[in-house]
C-alpha cells in the first residue's frame, strides 16, 4: 500500500496435509487465532514433543504450527514464549461421589440471554432437568508432600530460565504448593464433562508429572484413593506475539488487515480469546464486506474501558502488552462499578445494533421491555415515601441507622424508598415488602370506606403491589445502591487523569508494609521498573487502576511531609 507505506493482507497459503499441495486461499482480511499452536511443544514430565494440544478423544497429538511462526517473524512480529497446562482427565466410575462434597447446579438456572430472561425462561437443559453437579475434594499434606517430592521430574521450558512462564492467577498445584507453603490443603473441584461422558475434569489440579506420579498425587486425595486417569495432564509451551503491534480493532498496525486474537496476544484461557475474537472478528468483517461492496473501509468497532471489560482487556494489551499470561480481572478497571453483569444489554446491544452486530428483532424488543421496567420499578421507588420513624418501625430501627433514627426531629422527615435503598445493609426486597404493606392498607382503608358509604364505584379489593420483576431486579437495585459510589468512583478517575505528569520520588519505597492494599505482583513490578511519573506506572502491566490512585495519595502525603520537615528546618537553622 504505497499510499501510506503500509502492507496489506492478501489471503492465506497452506499445505494440504494428505497431498502436501499448496493452497492459496485469497481474502481481504484474515483473523489468526492459533491458541497453543504456534511453535507449540508438548510435555509431560521429562518427555517433550511437538505439538498443538492433544485430540480431545483420543491419544493424537495435533501438530503445531511452526510455518505460521517463521512467517510472523520474518514479517517483523515480536514473538515471547509463554506455557499453560491442563490436567489429568479422571474416569468418575472410579470416584467415590459418596466421600465428596456435592456442589449443585444453581436453581432456578438463571440464563445468559435476556431473550429468554425476557420470557421467562431457563436455559433447555436445566428446563428438562438435565443438570450435572459437580463435586469439592482437596488436596493435604500427603498431597503437597508427594507435589514437592517428585518436582525434579516436571519439565523444563524455554522461557523463565528453563521455569516456564506460565499463569499467575491460574497455576499449576506445584506453584501452589511452592508458593503458599504454610498451606496445608487447596480445593479441587471435581466437574464431569458432559451428560453423556464418564469423564471428569479435575479444577484446579494442573501438574505435567509422569503419569504414574499423576496418579499417586490424586489418589492422596479425599475421594480419589482408587480414580483412575483416563488421559494425564500436560503442559504446552508456545509463541505469543507482543499486542502492542495491534490496534483497539486487534488489526496488525504494520499490515492491513490482518487481525491477532485469543492466547497469540498473550492472554489466558477462554473468555480472554472469545472477547477478542468478537472484537477481531466483527472489524474484519465488516471490512471484508465493506470492500466486496466497493465501499470505504468502515467505521472501527471499538469499545471504550468505560463501556465494557472487553474494551479494558484490549487497551491493557495494546498500550502496555503483557510479559506473562493476562487474565482479565474486575480490578483492572476503574469503571468497574459501572460495567456489571445485569446491565450488560443496556451498555452493548444498542452499540451492536448501531454496527450491524446485532439484527434478532426479538433481542432487541427484550432490551426495550427491560429498560421500560427499569424505569418504571425505579421510578416507583422514588415515588414512594414515609416518615423515617415509619420507616424504622416497619422495618426495625437497623434500616435506617440504628437508634439515629429516633432522634428528635426525624418523625418530621420523610424519604423515598430510593433512598432508604441506598442505604447500608438494606436490600430491595425488604423496601419492596414495607412498600406492599402500606399498600394493603391504604386498599384495606379504601374498602372500610366503601362499606360505610353508598359508591357507584367498588374499590379494587384484589389490587397488590407486585415486586420488581427477576428479570430487571438485580439492575434496579445495583443502580440505586451504587449511585453514589458511581458519583465518587468518577471523581476518582478526574484526578487520577489530571495527575498522568506528576513526579514519582525516585527513592520510593514499594514494600506491603507502606502499601497494604496492593497485590504482591503490583509491587514487585513498581520496584521492578521503578516508573518516574504517574504516566509511565500506568503503563506497567497488571497495575490496577485503584492501586495507581492509593499510589498518587501515597506521593502527594510523602510530598507533604517533605515539605514540612523541610521547613521546620528551615526555621530552626533560621532561630
Amino acid at each position: 500500500n504505497e499510499s501510506n507505506r503500509r502492507a496489506r493482507i492478501r489471503g492465506v497459503v497452506a499445505i494440504d496435509a494428505t497431498t502436501k499441495e499448496r493452497i492459496e486461499i485469497e481474502s481481504t482480511t484474515v483473523v489468526l487465532t492459533t491458541g497453543t499452536f504456534l511453535r507449540g511443544v508438548l510435555m509431560i514430565g521429562h518427555e517433550r514433543y511437538s505439538g498443538g494440544r492433544h485430540l480431545r478423544d483420543s491419544e493424537e497429538v495435533e501438530p503445531p504450527s511452526v510455518g505460521l511462526a517463521l512467517t510472523l517473524e520474518r514479517f517483523g512480529f515480536p514473538l515471547g514464549r509463554l506455557k499453560t497446562g491442563t490436567p489429568a482427565r479422571l474416569d468418575g466410575r472410579t470416584i467415590d461421589w459418596d466421600a465428596c462434597k456435592i456442589q449443585p447446579s444453581e436453581r432456578p438456572a438463571v440464563p445468559f440471554s435476556y431473550v429468554r430472561q425476557s420470557r421467562g425462561e431457563e436455559p433447555p437443559l436445566a428446563a428438562a432437568g438435565n443438570l450435572i453437579d459437580c463435586y469439592q475434594t482437596a488436596t493435604n499434606e500427603e498431597t503437597h508432600k508427594l507435589v514437592m517430592e517428585y518436582a525434579h521430574l516436571l519439565p523444563e521450558y524455554d522461557g523463565m530460565d528453563g521455569k516456564g512462564n506460565g499463569p499467575r492467577y491460574c497455576p499449576s498445584i506445584y506453584k501452589k504448593v511452592e508458593r503458599f507453603a504454610e498451606r496445608k490443603s487447596h480445593n479441587s473441584f471435581l466437574e464431569p464433562e458432559g451428560l453423556n461422558t464418564d469423564i471428569v475434569y479435575p479444577n484446579g489440579m494442573s501438574g505435567p508429572y509422569p503419569e504414574e506420579i499423576q496418579l499417586k498425587i490424586f489418589r492422596s486425595m479425599m475421594g480419589l484413593e482408587k480414580a483412575e486417569i483416563v488421559r494425564p495432564g500436560y503442559d504446552v509451551e508456545y509463541d505469543f506475539v507482543n499486542p502492542q503491534v495491534l490496534t483497539h480493532t486487534l488489526e496488525a498496525k504494520s499490515i492491513a488487515g490482518l487481525y491477532l486474537a485469543g492466547q497469540i496476544c498473550g492472554t489466558t484461557g477462554y473468555e480472554e480469546a472469545g472477547a477478542q475474537g468478537i472484537i477481531a472478528g466483527a472489524n474484519a468483517g465488516r471490512a471484508a464486506g465493506a470492500a466486496y461492496r466497493g465501499e470505504k473501509a468502515p467505521v472501527a468497532f471499538v469499545l471504550g474501558r468505560d463501556e465494557a471489560y472487553i474494551g479494558v482487556l484490549i487497551d491493557d494489551l495494546v498500550t502496555k502488552g503483557t510479559t506473562e499470561p493476562y487474565r482479565m480481572f474486575t480490578s483492572r478497571a476503574e469503571y468497574r462499578i459501572s460495567l456489571r453483569a445485569d446491565n450488560a444489554d443496556l451498555r452493548l446491544t444498542r452499540k451492536g445494533a448501531e454496527y450491524g452486530l446485532v439484527t434478532d428483532p426479538e433481542r432487541l424488543a427484550a432490551l426495550d421491555m427491560r429498560q421500560a421496567l427499569i424505569g418504571e420499578n425505579v421510578e416507583r421507588l422514588r415515588d414512594f415515601k414515609l416518615f423515617v420513624t415509619d420507616w424504622g418501625k416497619r422495618g426495625g430501627n437497623d434500616l435506617m441507622g440504628g437508634a439515629a433514627a429516633n432522634r428528635p426531629g426525624k418523625e418530621f422527615k420523610k424519604k423515598t424508598a430510593e433512598e432508604v435503598l441506598g442505604m447500608p445493609n438494606v436490600s430491595l426486597k425488604m423496601v419492596e415488602s414495607i412498600m406492599a404493606d402500606v399498600f394493603d392498607e391504604e386498599q384495606q382503608e379504601k374498602q372500610e370506606t366503601a362499606d360505610g358509604e353508598s359508591s357507584s364505584s367498588e374499590p379494587d379489593v384484589d389490587a397488590k403491589m407486585d415486586p420488581t420483576p427477576l428479570s430487571v431486579y438485580d439492575t434496579v437495585e445495583a443502580s440505586i445502591k451504587y449511585k453514589s459510589y458511581v458519583v465518587r468512583q468518577e471523581k476518582d478517575i478526574e484526578s487520577w487523569r489530571k495527575a498522568q505528569g506528576a513526579k514519582i520520588p525516585p527513592n520510593i519505597i514499594y514494600d506491603r508494609a507502606v502499601m497494604p492494599t496492593f497485590k504482591q505482583e503490583e509491587i514487585e513490578k513498581l520496584d521492578q521498573f521503578r516508573p518516574s511519573t504517574f504516566a509511565e506506572a500506568s503503563q506497567i502491566s497488571a497495575l490496577r487502576p485503584q492501586s495507581l490512585v492509593y499510589l498518587y495519595h501515597h506521593v502527594m502525603r510523602l510530598n507533604k511531609e517533605s515539605g514540612k520537615k523541610k521547613r521546620e528546618e528551615s526555621e530552626s537553622v533560621a532561630v
